[in-house]
């Protein structure tokens, strides 16, 4: 398992063991985490160090769980092991897909960028061109050369979503968890609060990681939860979670030029993401073990007790660089300006 002690490497490791696998759980601290369970070998590995994953898989393992595969370097990593290891499942991402003009998440801050797919998604959508130029265009190219493998080195790959869980370094929730605890009782939302961005907890990821391990193919598959709420759901969701009344304004279309972090959320898109689960039910027999409202209270309550530990940018530092998501000053003039 590469990114064990990961978001999604957490849950996928549990999830493993569950079903019986002897799991060895690589990451760059040879530590243990606290949520494996009992068994697992952990294995200090630096990835980028050259010739360490050749040398720490060796020879007899018949599956490699990767959810850390950011640069080429790493998938020639990966494509080096074919005929070494049985079968692997590697993490790739929704944002590969492009709609019918090219466009897609690479494009969306340009003018008509934002690309505008069908609902739900299905994994035959086209996608962007495989490439180094971006996020999208890497993954799409590692899909490309994993699943060149085909029979050498069978991979499922999977394209999560928006994900969400406990041991997130950029958690969508901050956004209404942090509010909360600063007293805020006002919120505004953007595009009248009907942007959905599908999310993928860690669970059902990991499930699917453990039905994948099971059934080895080439393949690519969504991973999402069975349920894409609404932006204004999740904000109904997170009141009943914390117990407190909050007043929604909702702001019809995209935050205001001059004020652009006004009405914005994590999830606030301009046009549906949801992605169709199908083909995962039909070729593994996939079924959620959650969904966004259940998992919801454990991924606040960890999220809470990590804000009450200090300064929010240094408990998620990736998340705090390069954004503004709590311009308390530009809201509070927004809604005098509107409410008069």
């Amino acid at each position: 398992m590469l990114g064990a002690t990961g978001q999604i490497g957490r849950a996928a490791v549990r999830a493993l063991v569950a079903d019986g696998w002897e799991v060895t759980a690589a990451a760059r601290g040879a530590e243990r985490d606290g949520s494996w369970p009992d068994g697992v070998r952990p294995v200090a590995l630096d990835r980028d160090e050259e010739g360490a994953l050749a040398a720490a898989v060796g020879e007899d393992h018949a599956l490699l769980v990767d959810t850390w595969t950011m640069a080429p370097a790493h998938t020639r990593q990966l494509t080096e092991l074919a005929g070494r290891v049985g079968s692997a499942v590697v993490i790739s991402t929704g944002a590969v897909y492009a709609d019918e003009r090219g466009r897609s998440f690479m494009t969306q801050d340009e003018p008509d960028g934002f690309p505008h797919y069908p609902v739900p998604i299905p994994e035959t959508q086209p996608t962007v061109p495989p490439g180094d130029q971006d996020y999208g265009s890497y993954k799409a190219l590692m899909e490309q050369e994993l699943l060149a493998l085909g029979e050498r080195m069978p991979v499922t790959l999977l394209r999560a979503g928006a994900v969400h869980g406990t041991h997130s370094r950029m958690p969508r929730e901050l956004w209404f968890v942090k509010r909360w605890l600063d007293g805020r009782r006002v919120r505004i939302l953007a595009y009248g609060g009907r942007s959905r961005f599908h999310p993928s907890h860690v669970d059902n990821v990991a499930e699917l990681v453990r039905l994948a391990a099971r059934r080895p193919g080439p393949r690519v598959l969504n991973a999402a939860d069975p349920d894409a709420p609404s932006v204004a759901r999740i904000a109904e969701l997170m009141d009943a979670v914390l117990g407190t009344e909050v007043e929604t304004v909702l702001l019809q279309g995209a935050p205001p030029e001059d004020a652009p972090t006004v009405g914005a959320t994590p999830w606030s898109l301009p046009e549906p993401v949801v992605f169709d689960m199908t083909a995962a039910e039909r070729e593994l027999g996939y079924r959620a073990v959650t969904t966004y409202e259940a998992a919801l209270p454990e991924t606040v309550e960890w999220l809470t007790a990590r804000m009450r530990e200090g300064d929010w940018r240094e408990a998620f530092p990736h998340l705090a660089a390069g954004s503004e998501m709590f311009d308390y000053e530009a809201e509070d003039r927004w809604l005098a300006e509107h409410r008069r």
